[in-house]
Parts: structure tokens; sequence; C-alpha cells
């Protein structure tokens, strides 16, 4: 499992690395079309906000795969070990029911109701622009599963410690 992590740790990276380049290539020709050629481009603001979507997307499950997200710890840090072991199962649980229904059930709702729908501004359908929702869904359940696997068999601690807080 950890080999899998890996590889999808160096995909994601290099997936976003990818979009954010096209995303400052596109943003760039976008003012200078609008700023130089004074003939705003319409293609390129659709496509800089599903660019903008898609890596916003990625990089958070890159991010959650590192385990590098936002975490209000201030309340777990002080208790007993068994107890920080139940609290971040209990929080693995339930990022694991919301990224489920809302990323990839939800998200595959999305792309099934809009999979025929014309983008206006780029040749393409809306629906299959919508797909980095379940994609992301399905990474983020990856990475919780693993988590959640590492936790409870106590290859990774419960609660990281991280920088210590400043007053």
């Amino acid at each position: 499992m950890t080999a899998v992590k890996s590889a999808l740790d160096r995909a994601l990276t290099w997936a976003c690395v990818v979009l954010f380049a096209v995303l400052v290539v596109d943003v760039a020709w976008q003012v200078f079309a609008r700023q130089v050629l004074d003939s705003p481009s319409g293609w390129s603001e659709e496509l800089a906000k599903y660019l903008f979507i898609w890596l916003g997307l990625f990089g958070a499950a890159l991010v959650f795969g590192e385990r590098g997200h936002i975490a209000v710890d201030f309340a777990v840090k002080n208790l007993p070990e068994r107890a920080k072991v139940v609290v971040a199962v209990i929080v693995q649980l339930a990022i694991l029911a919301f990224t489920v229904l809302v990323l990839i059930w939800g998200g595959y709702r999305v792309v099934e109701l809009a999979w025929d729908q014309n983008l206006t501004g780029l040749p393409v359908n809306v629906g299959p622009l919508y797909l980095a929702l379940p994609i992301s869904g399905v990474l983020i359940a990856f990475y919780t599963v693993y988590h959640l696997v590492r936790i409870l068999t106590g290859a990774e601690v419960a609660v990281e410690e991280a920088e210590p807080d400043v007053l």
C-alpha cells in the first residue's frame, strides 16, 4: 500500500505541476491578449477557471495524502495516547464518509447531469470537466483508508506534533 501511495504522490505532484504551468501560460495569454492586443480571448477565462478547479482539488488530495491539511488539535494534544487514536479514527471515518457522499457520489451525479451540456467558451462538454470531483474524491478516500490503517496498526501517530504554538 505504501508503494501505491508513493506512486500516487508522484503522479499527483506532476499533475499539479503541469496544471499550474498550463494555468500560468493561459492567464499570461489572457492578460497579453487583453492588454497588448486589445482583443480579449473568450476561451482563456473558461479554461483558467477549470484548470484552477482541477488544480485545487488535486492539490488538496495531495496535501491530504501528506497529512498537511489544517488540523485543529489543541484539545486532542493533551489526551492520553489511546484517546488520541480513537479521535483520529473517528476523524478519518468522518472524512471518509464526507468524501464518499459529497465528492464521489455527489460528484458522479453532477458529472452525470452535466455530461452533455455544452460549454460556451470552450469546444468541450461540461461533464468531463466536472470529473475532478469524483477523481479527487477517490484519491482522498484512498489516502484516508491508508492513514486509517496506519493509525490503527501504530505505524503512524494519531496526532502529529506540528510546530510549537506561538502566543
